[in-house]
């Protein structure tokens, strides 16, 4: 086979994961791309599948395995020629992937991922060529937003978690880097960049030697043509006022903040190692709700930390009630080897925390319905992602809702809509989970 002949198959990728592990892949397609080999959606019609994963919990991992099982299938039945598996699941699993998937072609930890190209023309027997030194990523998602990912790995070695380990110590990107991408995906049409990280609220501080989120926000909120900057995974222990004031005073940042706070008593945080204790969090939650109300919050939780007391549980609870969060994620505890809190006694067993789970989520769904009932006749201004043929319904997001893990909101066409742009729209209902709204 010659390289020109490598260049007319077609591949497909499998995203799996955070949207950190997403960006990973959007590059990894744009230096395909740049090669020359065609990228195509439907796995079932490519010649290359790429599958790139999560490992952070078991859930992830089981995800993952089923999806190579599913792309080793269809290689054995030579429907598909070529399966690589990228992304955390082979970092945290190397030494065993060979043995346990024989069919799959090719293994590539982290930081092979700018090897994708040479991996591939090595499958198919050719000489690697030298990388591309320009490429575009290709973008996975609405082109109405991108994400930009900020830095990788994570310094806080939280006693549940994996990514240390996975991802390594934290590792800031240039400014000058970052700023350059931005401008790149917005010269492509993207509106809004969602800045990512383990943690955003440490940016800077290995680079620099000082903290330079603000810094970063202020050189992307200077590009013409970018209209939104939202900020995911927010530490709370770094969520300063110069960063709130911030928010609140840039007009293109979006008045939202991603802020995982995992639980509220004193003991549990201390055992997971959090840096911020229950008064602390409990301070920094009223002051965002009194003095920087116009700031939608969305947090998580984890439930069924092992030692976690009923009383504890219903602290939990009461807090959540008590804060009413405009968005909240809860996630049982999943006991990883080589955590902390793996080898910690007291592990809660899978049917309390599926009942405390369960608990907890309808606990917030009942205060989601309160906070929808009062948008209802709310006018705002919505980003349209997308339109579903099947439904009629354009669907959209506002700077209070993220794309994919939020509400979105859900309106028909009255001949003047245009996917990516922004129009105003009257909320009229809301279903449980989306918004329902008229164009204005």
């Amino acid at each position: 086979m010659t390289k020109e002949e490598l260049k007319k198959k077609n591949l497909s990728a499998i995203s799996l994961g955070c949207d950190k592990n997403k960006v990973d892949l959007e590059k990894m397609l744009g230096r395909i791309k740049e090669y020359g080999i065609n990228i195509i959606d439907n796995v079932e019609e490519a010649d290359i599948v790429i599958v790139n994963t999560c490992a952070f919990i078991q859930p992830a991992q089981e995800e993952a395995i089923y999806n190579i099982l599913a792309m080793e299938k269809l290689k054995q039945d030579e429907r598909i020629e070529k399966v690589i598996v990228t992304g955390c699941f082979p970092e945290r699993n190397y030494n065993s992937m060979k043995e346990n998937f024989p069919s799959i072609d090719a293994f590539l930890r982290l930081n092979e991922n700018d090897k994708i190209v040479e991996t591939i023309e090595k499958l198919y027997g050719l000489e690697p060529s030298k990388p591309a030194k320009k490429f575009e990523r290709v973008l996975t998602n609405s082109p109405s937003y991108a994400y930009l990912k900020i830095a990788d790995g994570c310094d806080n070695v939280c006693s549940y978690c994996t990514i240390p380990r996975i991802r390594g110590r934290y590792k800031s990107y240039p400014i000058d880097e970052l700023v350059d991408e931005a401008k790149n995906l917005v010269s492509r049409g993207v509106k809004e960049i969602i800045l990512v990280a383990q943690d955003l609220t440490r940016y800077g501080e290995d680079l620099y030697k000082e903290n330079c989120l603000i810094k970063l926000c202020e050189k992307l909120s200077k590009i013409r043509g970018l209209d939104k900057i939202r900020l995911h995974y927010a530490y709370p222990e770094k969520v300063t006022d110069e960063l709130l004031d911030f928010i609140s005073k840039n007009e293109k940042m979006c008045k939202y903040l991603d802020l995982p706070l995992q639980h509220i008593d004193d003991e549990i945080l201390k055992s997971m190692r959090r840096k911020l204790g229950e008064g602390d969090t409990r301070e920094l939650i009223t002051k965002i709700k009194t003095s920087y109300p116009e700031i939608a919050l969305r947090t998580t939780f984890i439930v069924g930390y092992p030692g976690e007391s009923k009383a504890q549980f219903k602290k939990l609870c009461d807090f959540v009630k008590e804060s009413e969060f405009d968005y909240a994620g809860f996630f049982p505890y999943s006991r990883e080897p080589n955590t902390a809190s793996y080898f910690m006694k007291k592990q809660i067993s899978e049917f309390v925390k599926k009942r405390r789970l369960k608990k907890i989520t309808n606990l917030q769904h009942e205060i989601v319905l309160i906070k929808a009932r009062e948008k209802i006749g709310q006018e705002v201004e919505v980003l349209v992602d997308s339109y579903d043929v099947q439904s009629g319904e354009y669907i959209g997001h506002s700077e209070k809702m993220s794309p994919l893990v939020d509400f979105n909101v859900k309106f028909v066409d009255n001949g003047k809509v245009e996917c990516y742009t922004y129009i105003k729209v009257r909320i009229y209902d809301f279903d449980g989970s989306d918004y329902k709204g008229e164009i204005i």
